[in-house]
């Protein structure tokens, strides 16, 4: 027998003088779309908790990764930030391992992998940036010794933490000045006939306006695990620079700067796609049978 549901009426409309239910996948009307643009216009400052290290790495495994007209930078340098944000009651973990870039005059990152723990952060940066987004467990840990906090943070995905950073608290640093940070991503979709792209790919500028309320220097180590899924270990630590933990906050805002050329980027749609032929979402083969 069928189970029956309740649903809740959001709005009633009149047909024929006939009050109706609004049915929620119609149009909203113009009234709803614009108060919540506006709504998304004014939120107010997301402070999180953060993990960063810097580090340099191998010159070649940069200049490798960096999609046309990406070029790498004077220093080849890799940044990974590990978050955590209570985002309107909902805790949010955000990754991002990124590679030091240069677009003309414009310094700034290519993020390789940027892991999310949920669908709506996923989704947001995917559709609208580009971002190289996916779905990953990411943990920040502060833990109390009497030898100094220890700091435990880690990107994990299909089971494997390919990236960790671990230490102790070693003491405040000065607060640095609000500063502007530029990510590069492309943005694009794979083809319906699954050659190629829909349309010609874009480059995007993402600007950050970054603010820091409290920053620590963290004494400790990078460690970089074997994954197929995400290969960072590709790109391993020659010198570690530095490793932080603070809370901050941020605003970004895009624009896309110029068509890049499909064929220069195809070869590089695996930074984005786990796997393009969807192998890995193959159902699992039943169990075996007791044998008879």
């Amino acid at each position: 027998m069928l189970q029956s549901f309740a649903r809740p009426v959001a709005a009633l409309w009149k047909k024929g003088g006939t009050a109706m239910a609004r049915v929620r996948y119609g149009p909203r009307p113009e009234a709803g779309t614009t108060a919540a643009a506006g709504e998304r216009a004014a939120l107010p400052d997301i402070w999180s908790t953060g993990v960063v290290a810097v580090w340099e790495t191998d010159p070649d495994a940069v200049a490798q990764v960096l999609p046309p007209p990406l070029k790498p930078a004077e220093e080849a340098l890799v940044r990974v930030n590990i978050s955590q944000v209570d985002l309107f009651g909902t805790p949010l973990g955000a990754g991002s391992f990124a590679v030091s870039a240069q677009h003309g005059p414009h310094r700034g990152w290519y993020p390789l992998v940027m892991p999310m723990t949920t669908e709506r952060a996923l989704i947001g940066g995917r559709e609208v940036y580009g971002e190289p987004k996916k779905l990953g467990e990411v943990v920040v840990e502060r833990l109390a010794d009497p030898a100094g906090d220890q700091v435990r943070a880690r990107l994990a995905r299909h089971g494997i933490s390919f990236a960790e950073v671990r230490g102790r608290v070693a003491g405040e640093l000065p607060l640095p000045e609000p500063a502007e940070k530029l990510d590069f991503y492309f943005k694009f979709l794979p083809a319906v006939d699954g050659s190629g792209f829909d349309l010609d790919p874009v480059l995007v500028h993402c600007l950050r306006k970054e603010r820091v309320r409290r920053l620590e220097r963290v004494d400790g180590e990078v460690l970089l695990r074997e994954s197929p899924f995400d290969p960072v270990a590709d790109l391993p630590v020659l010198r570690l620079l530095e490793i932080t933990i603070g809370e901050k906050t941020s605003d970004q805002r895009g624009r896309v700067v110029e068509r890049v050329s499909a064929q220069a980027l195809l070869p590089y749609i695996h930074q984005r796609y786990d796997d393009p032929q969807q192998l890995l979402d193959a159902p699992l083969p039943p169990a075996p049978g007791p044998e008879a």
